[in-house]
Order: C-alpha cells, then structure tokens, then sequence
C-alpha cells in the first residue's frame, strides 16, 4: 500500500470514528469507489490505537473519575464515577457477544456498498428523527442500567457497515432524553472497549500471522488517526455546545444517495 492510501485511510479513520456518519462505512466506499486496496493488519492496529489514543486524552477527566470511582467499589463506596463505569461495561456486553457469534455473517455478507447506500440514509434519518423530538433532560448522571442497556443494545446495529456506532448509541441515547452533548459524551465513552477489544483482535490476527513488525506506514497511519480523530471529536463537542445532528443527517444522506447512485448508475 502507498504512502497517499495510507494517509487517505488514516485521515477517513480518524475523522469518522466518532461523528455520527460510519467510519467503517467510508473506509468500504473508499476502497471501492476510489480504488484502494484494503489495509493491512499493522495499519489496521495502528490506525485502531491512534483513534483511542485520542478519545482517551480528550475525555481523561471522565476517565479517571470511572478508574478511581471503580477502585472505590473494593471499598463499598458507591459513587458516580464508579457507576458510570458499570454502566459501560453493561453497554457493551451486547455488542461484543454479537460481534463473537456474528462476525463471519458481518465480514461476508453484510459489507456491500448497497448495504452501506441504505444504512447510511437509514440511520440518518433516524438520528434526525430522535434529535427533533427527544427530550433534552437528562445528563449522565442520570444514567440508569436499563438505559445502559438499551444504548448497548442499539450498538449492536452498528456492526452493520454504513450504519455508524457513534450515530445509533446517539440516536438510542436522544431518544430517551438525554441532552446531545451527553449522548455524544456517552457514545464516545462506551467506543473506548469496543475499540479497543475490536484493535485487540486485529493485533491478535497480526501477531497470528508471523509478521507482527510495525513499519513507517503504520507509525504515520496512528499518529495521523490520533490527530484527526482528537480534532473531529473536539469539533463535535464543541458544535453540540450550540446545535444539533442535522448537519450530519443532511451528509449521511447524501453520501448514501451517492453510493446508491453509484451502485444502481454503473
């Protein structure tokens, strides 16, 4: 793989990872339409490790208030942090099940860019539908097991290409009330496993394979996606400081009704 694929795929990584659009779903168009040959392993877990490098540094304090509120359970404390963390784990249960049993279904035939047209218009149009109406009352602190789970739940659906983990744990987290920036705070909590058991299972592959050296390519493909990734999430958070998810539906759309025309058109 060239230098230029690699910076294009670092850049796709690291700016949809966590906005409401699919990263996995961008990465497929690209592949496709543009030509680009899938990436390797060693891409793979850097661009993986970048990506949660970057949520990591850019949510520390909510990072650290889940680490030292979990310790404290070994105490009978039960606090806020340590609660959040519990909430995330049981959000995550579903998805790591689905994705254990599901995932030669997922890789072969889930993965066509006319799955990808329709997820991405699909979903968008959902997320526009729970920002309209959804209450914005609640903040984290009001997180409850069952809407945990139910957040966790919707996450499953992200395993479908196109479909975008970041936007329907938003769309589940809105539709139950929860104020944007939450939702998005949340969403963006709940990737840290799931990125990282899903960069774990690509370096369990790469090390599998007996060529577990990570070259140049890799090195700049990770710092590229840590770059843009803490810029993309940064944005977000800012902008939902002031508006909401349409923006976003507006693009989803289009970019679906592209791949379609591409799809159908050719």
């Amino acid at each position: 793989m060239g230098l230029l694929e690699i910076i294009i795929l670092a850049v796709v990584q690291g700016i949809t990872e966590f906005l409401p659009i699919s990263s996995s779903g961008h990465l497929r168009a690209a592949a496709e339409i543009l030509g680009i040959p899938g990436s390797t392993l060693a891409i793979d877990v850097a661009v993986h490790v970048g990506t949660l490098g970057a949520v990591i540094i850019y949510f520390w304090r909510d990072i650290a208030r889940i680490l030292v509120g979990v310790a404290q359970f070994a105490t009978g404390a039960r606090t806020d942090g340590g609660l959040l963390g519990l909430y995330i784990v049981v959000a995550t249960v579903p998805v790591f099940l689905a994705g254990f049993f599901g995932r030669d279904l997922i890789d072969s035939e889930l993965r066509t860019l006319e799955i990808i047209g329709w997820t991405s218009i699909g979903f968008g149009l959902l997320l526009w539908w729970a920002d309209r109406t959804g209450m914005t009352v609640l903040r984290l602190e009001h997180l409850t097991a069952r809407n945990a789970i139910i957040i966790g739940i919707a996450q499953v659906l992200a395993l479908v290409p196109g479909t975008s983990r970041a936007g329907v744990t938003i769309t589940a987290a809105r539709m139950l009330g929860y104020e944007r920036s939450e939702a998005a705070r949340f969403s963006m909590l709940l990737s840290i496993p799931a990125v990282a058991g899903a960069g774990l299972l690509i370096a369990l592959e790469l090390v599998a394979s007996g060529d577990a050296t990570l070259g140049r390519g890799a090195v700049i493909a990770g710092m590229l996606a840590f770059i843009t990734a803490l810029a993309a999430i940064a944005l977000l958070m800012r902008w939902l400081q002031f508006s909401g998810f349409a923006p976003f539906v507006v693009y989803r759309v289009l970019m679906g009704g592209a791949i379609l025309y591409w799809v159908y058109g050719s």
